[in-house]
């Protein structure tokens, strides 16, 4: 197995972990914000996947979003204030499942050499994969900090995957662990 195909197993692996500690949640848990310059857990999950989507589309492709709407509410660059209306849940599910399909689909095409420069893109996937999952689970700390802190809910333990450490409290892949 080539190194961009390890590393879509290490994304799936993060997103197993972002999913254990949400999926129990109910609704109102998953949109109630600690305070107005806090984020609900909601809004990470679909910046979670609207950064994915993001880098892979503008680094690799040139791809639309799965979700125009979606865009410009769970870009870290709207002000906190403003991430209060939420889609449903089912529609941030969906997007995370979409966005997901298609880094595989894509990064998969660059693991099979099926794109322009297939060497170069390889180099530019394994950072960017790198990059990705280190960002889901940079979010993975702020929801697990409200998951159990705020809304008193044990959490899962840490996944364990070759190269993966915490790093300040936070998980990130380093393959220096």
């Amino acid at each position: 197995m080539n190194a961009v195909q390890q590393l879509l197993r290490e994304y799936d692996r993060a997103r197993a972990y972002t999913d254990q500690l949400w999926r129990d949640l109910s609704p109102d848990e998953l949109t109630w914000r600690p305070h107005e310059e806090s984020s609900a857990i909601g809004w990470h999950l679909g910046h979670q996947a609207h950064v994915a989507h993001f880098m892979i589309r503008n680094l690799t492709a040139a791809e639309p979003s799965p979700d125009p709407e979606l865009d410009a509410l769970m870009d870290s660059a709207n002000p906190e204030k403003f991430r209060g209306a939420l889609p449903t849940v089912a529609r941030l599910g969906e997007f995370r499942d979409v966005v997901a399909e298609r880094v595989h689909a894509r990064i998969g095409d660059i693991a099979g050499g099926r794109v322009g420069a297939p060497d170069q893109l390889a180099i530019v996937a394994t950072h960017l994969l790198t990059a990705v999952i280190n960002h889901e689970y940079q979010h993975d700390q702020w929801i697990g900090e409200v998951r159990s802190r705020d809304l008193g809910h044990a959490l899962p333990p840490d996944p364990e995957a070759d190269g993966l450490c915490r790093v300040d409290g936070y998980l990130v892949l380093t393959g220096a662990c």
